[in-house]
């Protein structure tokens, strides 16, 4: 669970390192000539923080829990893992015009080209964003919500203002709950018969027929989690109630660029849509709205 990506210069010592095999959203964006980009706080070696560090070693202190947090780790970067999409020596893109598209980088960034390319109006179709450690909002003392609200603030505060913001979709979505788990059960949408499960009794998750052929031992969903989205098209004061997972966002990805399904058991396959999250109809427009990023109030 916790291995690097292998080959990334950064971990070329960690105990355990793992390479994915099969093709991803990068792949699918690829063959239809999609600019995308994965933007990972720490990326950039090159980069000296304030305090000194830079490199591999980059680090900021958390400024509640007082820890050291290092700001770059491969779990983070996903697209790390594949070789066909991995930048595994960290190399820069030549200029900003290169964001987005085939060059050195290979698609792989640090979260300082994000406004870079925005502000230049380059910012890609598809961006996945991932901030410095210490404002993931990750629990154990790692990160915290209110640093992870001064990024989430700061950040769409920024892209808010861009030329680029009126055609713009923010979502905003978490990979585990940290332990904050909550009254109600999430529906088993893919079943499991192996033995290491035993949510419906000693081998069995749900019916135990995999909706997805191979896929066992991912007995899901698990723990409800948030998903927002941020968006001139988003509908006001709304919340939608369509049973979604992380890969509805990939499922959106695909419908909206018309791209194939990535198959070999992917989730997208069975997800959830993010279109009721929407107003497509073009009778309504949500105007931007700037927080404090201290206080998260708006900001007048």
């Amino acid at each position: 669970a916790n291995a690097q990506p292998t080959g990334d210069v950064c971990f070329a010592s960690a105990p355990q390192t793992v390479q994915m095999a099969g093709r991803n959203i990068g792949d699918l964006l690829n063959d239809k000539a999609i600019s995308w980009g994965s933007f990972e706080g720490g990326f950039n070696l090159q980069t000296v923080n304030p305090n000194g560090t830079t490199g591999c070693m980059r680090s900021h202190t958390n400024p509640i829990s007082g820890m050291l947090i290092a700001d770059y780790n491969g779990q983070y970067t996903p697209f790390q893992y594949y070789p066909q999409s991995s930048n595994l020596a960290h190399t820069r893109p030549a200029d900003v015009s290169e964001i987005g598209h085939p060059g050195p980088a290979n698609h792989e960034y640090d979260l300082d080209d994000l406004l870079a390319a925005a502000n230049a109006n380059n910012l890609p179709a598809v961006s996945y964003v991932k901030a410095v450690r210490y404002q993931t909002g990750h629990a154990g003392g790692i990160s915290d919500p209110l640093n992870e609200q001064m990024f989430l603030v700061q950040t769409i505060n920024a892209l808010e203002k861009t030329r680029q913001w009126k055609s713009m979709a923010i979502v905003i979505a978490f990979d585990d709950s940290d332990g904050d788990y909550d009254h109600q059960m999430s529906p088993i949408f893919n079943g499991s018969t192996s033995p290491l499960d035993a949510l419906s009794g000693m081998g069995i998750c749900g019916s135990g027929d995999p909706s997805l052929g191979h896929a066992e031992l991912r007995c899901g969903y698990g723990p409800r989690l948030p998903l927002l989205v941020i968006s001139p098209y988003a509908r006001p004061n709304s919340v939608d109630h369509t049973i979604t997972d992380l890969t509805s966002i990939t499922r959106f990805i695909e419908d909206n660029w018309s791209l194939s399904r990535i198959g070999g058991g992917s989730f997208d396959a069975i997800a959830g849509q993010l279109t009721n999250l929407f107003d497509f109809t073009g009778h309504h427009r949500t105007p931007p709205l700037f927080l404090k990023p201290d206080t998260g109030e708006p900001s007048h």
